[in-house]
């Protein structure tokens, strides 16, 4: 199984594709990659929603680029993520048995977190990347704070993260922050471009 080190590898920007149509999913990944964005997430919270993780996962396929699966709570997900072609999964809280789950369906787990005692638990789960939610509410400091007692922790900030408040949260230990609706307007599009190559590595 690829692990969150190589799938991430560099790539300290995602996109988030929450809701779409099939053919828009498709359309705003396409214009995330062309903007440099390598991480491309579509939850499948909803089951009419898998038809667009397939899309964009079949889309990538093409120009060689892989696609998670976002809100994947319960273990039929992790089976719907995997039959599409997700190469990981995320879920908006921990939850150890999915967690197992998408281990072994050969997909790395991303789960979110928010307190010390979450985070504690998600190692010891054996998932040593964890998505911080919500990002905004916890603020920049928590995530500084999570690196003392965890030195080695690799966090994803997610939930209300904007182009223009992004740096603060990899300056303050995000490894990788989330957008949800950076692709909506046309005009963030190329201040998405910019933040891709200030900080990609």
């Amino acid at each position: 199984m690829t692990g969150f080190d190589e799938l991430f590898a560099g790539h300290r920007i995602m996109v988030i594709l929450r809701g779409l149509p099939a053919a828009r999913t498709v359309e705003l990944a396409t214009t995330a990659w062309d903007a440099g964005v390598e991480l491309v997430e579509v939850p499948i919270g909803e089951p009419d929603q898998v038809a667009s993780l397939a899309a964009a996962v079949a889309a990538g396929a093409e120009r060689g680029k892989t696609v998670g699966a976002g809100t994947v709570v319960t273990e039929d997900q992790v089976r719907a993520a995997a039959h599409a072609g997700a190469r990981y999964t995320v879920a908006p809280g921990l939850d150890t048995t999915v967690a197992a789950a998408s281990r072994a369906a050969g997909l790395p787990h991303l789960p979110g977190v928010a307190t010390a005692t979450e985070v504690q638990r998600a190692l010891a789960a054996g998932c040593d990347w964890v998505k911080a939610f919500p990002a905004t509410t916890l603020g920049p400091a928590w995530f500084k704070a999570m690196h003392g007692p965890f030195p080695g922790l690799r966090l994803v900030a997610t939930g209300g993260v904007s182009v223009a408040t992004a740096p603060d949260f990899l300056a303050a230990g995000a490894e990788v922050v989330a957008l949800g609706s950076a692709l909506s307007d046309s005009r963030q599009v190329a201040e998405l471009t910019a933040l891709v190559e200030r900080h990609d590595r």
